[in-house]
């Protein structure tokens, strides 16, 4: 891949993300890579995106969707052909926040290797679950994962839960992980234990290359200092005194230990 231009792709379908989520991406990007690139965005809508982001129709592939299972399973439409893209790709998630260089995510390895992120959340025990947030592959080498997924999503989605599960156990000639720290977890890797999480903000951890987010938080949350987007901002005080006087949603223990106080860096660096 030395060389080459580095092809990075995303994807976007439906309105959960809106295009400045694919702009700060490019934009992210470009601050810490050594050009030649390209950014192509898979998508449904492609208004509003930067001109200089490569679109492309959400490539075709039929099969009914798995119905109340985990997992971003809409994801399965890359693992096919991708017309006009062909070689090594990355893959990053509309949400990461990038903050070091990426050209170790082209070198590392060999090219036709699928490698992923390691998930610090591990459902099972001693398992070594991988994480689709950010991987690289030859693009067409997991198309087999395709034809078992079509065949029955829903016997798929309920064995795995997850489709970055599947891609860990299933993906043709197997996976390899980034180096350990390169891809870290915004909540598991990035926010204080608690309590010291009451007086003490999230940070980057030392050699991190991209935070990567879960569940309901995502960078809007993490720069306004709230655990989901279902949460009010709290100073750490009113926090405490929502989980006694009524205003909590969850139980105690959760509500205590769901804070954070806001990370600037992430405002900083999670733009155009």
């Amino acid at each position: 891949m030395t060389g080459t231009i580095k092809q990075i792709i995303c994807i976007k379908w439906g309105t959960k993300f809106g295009p400045e989520y694919v702009n700060r991406l490019r934009g992210m990007i470009a601050r810490n890579i050594t050009p030649p690139f390209r950014l192509v965005c898979f998508t449904d809508d492609g208004t509003g995106l930067h001109p200089e982001i490569a679109v492309r129709p959400l490539p075709r592939f039929d099969y009914e969707p798995p119905k109340n299972t985990l997992g971003k399973w809409p994801k399965s439409r890359l693992w096919g052909d991708l017309g006009d893209i062909t070689g090594t790709v990355l893959f990053l998630d509309l949400d990461v926040v990038i903050v070091g260089n990426l050209d170790d995510f082209f070198s590392f390895g060999d090219p036709e290797d699928t490698v992923l992120a390691t998930n610090p959340q591990k459902v099972k025990p001693f398992e070594k679950l991988g994480q689709t947030s950010v991987y690289r592959m030859r693009v067409g080498k997991l198309a087999p994962l395709q034809q078992i997924f079509r065949a029955d999503p829903q016997a798929v989605a309920d064995e795995y839960r997850f489709e970055q599960r599947f891609v860990t156990r299933r993906a043709p000639g197997g996976v390899r992980f980034w180096p350990k720290g390169w891809v870290v977890h915004f909540r598991a890797d990035c926010v204080p234990a608690f309590p010291a999480r009451y007086w003490r903000a999230p940070r980057i951890p030392n050699g991190a290359k991209i935070v990567i987010f879960a569940g309901s938080l995502n960078p809007p949350d993490a720069i306004l200092g709230r655990w989901s987007e279902k949460d009010t901002p709290r100073d750490p005080a009113d926090h405490l005194r929502a989980g006694f006087d009524g205003r909590r949603r969850e139980s105690l223990s959760r509500h205590l230990r769901h804070y954070l106080r806001p990370a600037e860096w992430v405002g900083r660096l999670w733009r155009e």
